[in-house]
């Protein structure tokens, strides 16, 4: 009996346990995957797409019905390799990427890989919204086939991309100078920044006036009486004050005029929350109140959505997923914010019913919007294992989503109407008497305004004084981050995932600099947008890429064939590149001559176009090969320096600095003439 029992024992032990495979693309995301899951399951990270287009030539085959060569990416076969041996000991392999197109892709690429080596190894496709141990469970419960629709439209976007790129680049190499590129995308974005700066010289300023009334209640003393109305109509219609001297005429009839009030109002109005954050309203609002980038907002998301390692709660994500469209969340999630509100503020700062947002007309519904991942982890709970911009992200977004599911704020609104002769004026104001959703989100327009002393309808005031001001009508401002993914998504150009990278992208070329907070064009922008606009209209035109965008979304849906999409598009656009090759000037010839001489070689100095923009070129070149810089013409402000400026470029954007570097290290964001002192290095964008 004793060598029975040992047998089965033995028996027992020798039984091999099922491995599983599962494949993310960083190390961050399998880190804290891998302690979800446990040790029958090994979690390897791809780094991102493996399989890719080849960057060296176009990869596309025109001539047969636009099949795609993929390749491995340089560098990446050193990820695939060890996938690959692992893989072959696993009797199933979850493919766990993002749960968007690319994901999607990379999901598809890397089991086409594996499947090459291995026969009989399972591929399974797991997606969540967020890394979280009930969210990976329950991804893991219900695996699903690859979508074949989503692959589909990332194959569609990605040749597109390709055939525009491959196609227009190469002629502006020839016609201008090499390195230079054109997009699909991004060449419509460089162009909304061109347009807006053409609108900013072009415009003229307008001079107009306004006049404001300090008024007192009769039998006040004391200036407790005293309130301040607004000169707003003459003759029923709405005033227009173009001059000082309209002004001076205006008031001397005020001046003789009663003041009576013609009308009191009081009423209460609600400011209601704002919806929890979609990608392009976390990237406004991260540029407007903490100064962060697209693409910095974007780094620091993805690290609180893979995963932060909280230290004895080991690593777990943040947040949800960060590039959604969608304002949509989970009953759960709106029930544990709900009883968060009840526990902290107490049951009048809940509303009656959860709030329910509404997501714009081409949203993917089946993500959510971007909140905390449950448990609701408070930003000070967490503080301690966060860098001070993981932290403030954090805090951003949990505001946002627990304010969104907060009681509206109340104000008590009093407006005042008053009549003097032919004018009319206006006063009006809000106090705020109930916070609701601001008591987590922060105070509200309003709640600070002038105190109006009680006034009845037919009551006549004192006018204590007059007081005039001065106005100039301002120019559009140029675009920031903020307002740039605005207009892109308002527009439909780029989805969620594609608006930081646009604007990294523009930068990276020096079509664009970061002009303080704002982006403006420069002039190798200008230029080569001018070539675009004139020989490739419709790929510059936002609305024929936003009608590109629905069809790609269309792709998606299953409703339109993706080979048909590029193929309805080719046709004109090839058409339209043979025109061009013809008819683009050729900036290269158009070489601009100076009076300078090199001082290498002492032949005439000559201006060109590189890839940074125009430079000074030795005239002798290729045999002499000095260049520099092209200065601004204004004088370094170092005492005794003697130097020019000049406009150098950095990752953080364009700055002006000395001739005589390394000698003179001075450097300004903003030349002197503009900014009025030294080294002024203005309001800088987060960028690192």
């Amino acid at each position: 009996m004793p060598k029975k029992r040992k047998s089965a024992k033995k028996k027992t032990g020798a039984k091999k346990q099922k491995r599983f495979l599962v494949i993310v693309e960083s190390p961050a995301k399998s880190r804290t995957i891998n302690k979800i899951l446990g040790r029958n399951y090994k979690v390897m990270a791809s780094m991102g797409h493996i399989v890719d287009l080849p960057a060296s030539r176009m990869g596309v085959d025109l001539e047969k019905d636009f099949t795609p060569e993929y390749i491995v990416v340089r560098g990446r076969g050193k990820y695939l390799a060890p996938i690959r041996k692992e893989a072959a000991s696993c009797s199933i392999v979850y493919l766990a990427a993002d749960p968007d197109r690319e994901g999607e892709a990379i999901c598809w690429h890397i089991r086409n890989q594996l499947e090459k080596k291995l026969g009989s190894v399972e591929f399974l496709r797991v997606s969540f919204d967020e890394i979280t141990k009930n969210a990976v469970k329950e991804a893991f419960d219900s695996p699903r086939e690859l979508d074949t629709n989503k692959i589909d439209a990332q194959q569609a976007r990605r040749i597109l991309d390709r055939i525009v790129g491959y196609s227009i680049s190469p002629l502006l190499w020839g016609k201008v100078t090499r390195g230079l590129s054109a997009g699909r995308v991004q060449s419509v974005a460089v162009r909304l920044i061109v347009d807006r700066e053409e609108a900013i010289k072009k415009f003229k300023s307008q001079e107009y006036w306004s006049i404001e009334a300090l008024l007192r209640k009769q039998g006040i003393t004391g200036g407790s009486g005293d309130f301040t109305a607004k000169l707003a109509k003459h003759k029923g219609e709405k005033i227009h004050i173009p001059d000082r001297r309209t002004a001076d005429r205006i008031m001397a009839e005020l001046e003789k005029e009663k003041f009576v009030v013609e009308k009191v109002s009081r009423r209460e109005k609600k400011s209601h929350p704002r919806s929890p954050y979609t990608t392009s309203i976390l990237q406004q609002d991260a540029f407007n109140k903490i100064n962060f980038s697209a693409s910095k907002t974007m780094r620091v998301a993805q690290r609180l959505y893979e995963g932060i390692d909280l230290g004895s709660g080991g690593s777990v994500g943040l947040i949800t997923y960060m590039r959604t469209d969608s304002v949509r969340i989970a009953d759960d999630a709106g029930s544990a914010a709900r009883e968060y509100v009840t526990g902290k503020y107490g049951a009048d700062y809940l509303p009656e019913k959860p709030p329910v947002y509404r997501s714009k007309k081409r949203a993917q519904e089946a993500h959510e919007a971007i909140r905390p991942t449950l448990p609701l982890r408070e930003p000070d709970e967490v503080a301690e294992h966060l860098s001070p911009d993981e932290y403030t992200l954090y805090r951003l977004i949990w505001n946002r989503f627990i304010a969104s599911q907060m009681k509206h704020a109340m104000y008590l609104v009093l407006g005042v109407s008053l009549t003097a002769g032919e004018y009319g004026l206006r006063v009006g104001g809000g106090k705020l008497v109930f916070d609701g959703f601001l008591r987590v989100y922060g105070a509200g327009v309003g709640s600070n305004v002038e105190e109006i002393p009680e006034l009845e309808k037919g009551e006549e005031v004192d006018l204590v004084k007059l007081d005039p001001h001065q106005h100039f009508t301002k120019p559009p401002p140029r675009y920031t981050d903020a307002s740039l993914v605005k207009e892109l998504e308002e527009k439909g150009i780029g989805r969620p995932s594609t608006y930081a990278p646009i604007i990294r992208t523009i930068i990276d070329r020096h079509y664009i600099r970061r002009a303080q907070k704002s982006l403006a064009p420069t002039e190798l922008g200008v230029l080569v947008n001018g070539l675009l606009v004139e020989h490739f209209p419709e790929i510059v035109d936002p609305e024929f890429t936003a009608r590109m965008e629905n069809e790609l979304d269309s792709v998606e849906d299953g409703n339109e064939d993706w080979k048909k999409v590029i193929r309805d598009f080719y046709g004109p656009f090839s058409r339209t590149v043979e025109e061009a090759k013809k008819k683009m000037s050729d900036v290269k010839k158009d070489i601009e001559k100076t009076d300078e001489v090199c001082s290498e070689c002492g032949r005439p100095m000559v201006i060109k176009w590189g890839r940074r923009g125009r430079f000074m070129s030795c005239s002798g070149f290729p045999e002499c090969r000095y260049s520099k810089s092209i200065t601004t013409g204004v004088k370094c402000p170092e005492s005794g320096c003697g130097g020019e400026l000049v406009e150098r470029k950095s990752r953080r954007g364009a700055f002006y600095g000395c001739t005589n570097f390394p000698r003179c290290t001075y450097t300004s964001r903003k030349l002197p003439e503009e900014n009025g002192q030294g080294a002024e290095n203005g309001n800088k964008v987060e960028e690192a």
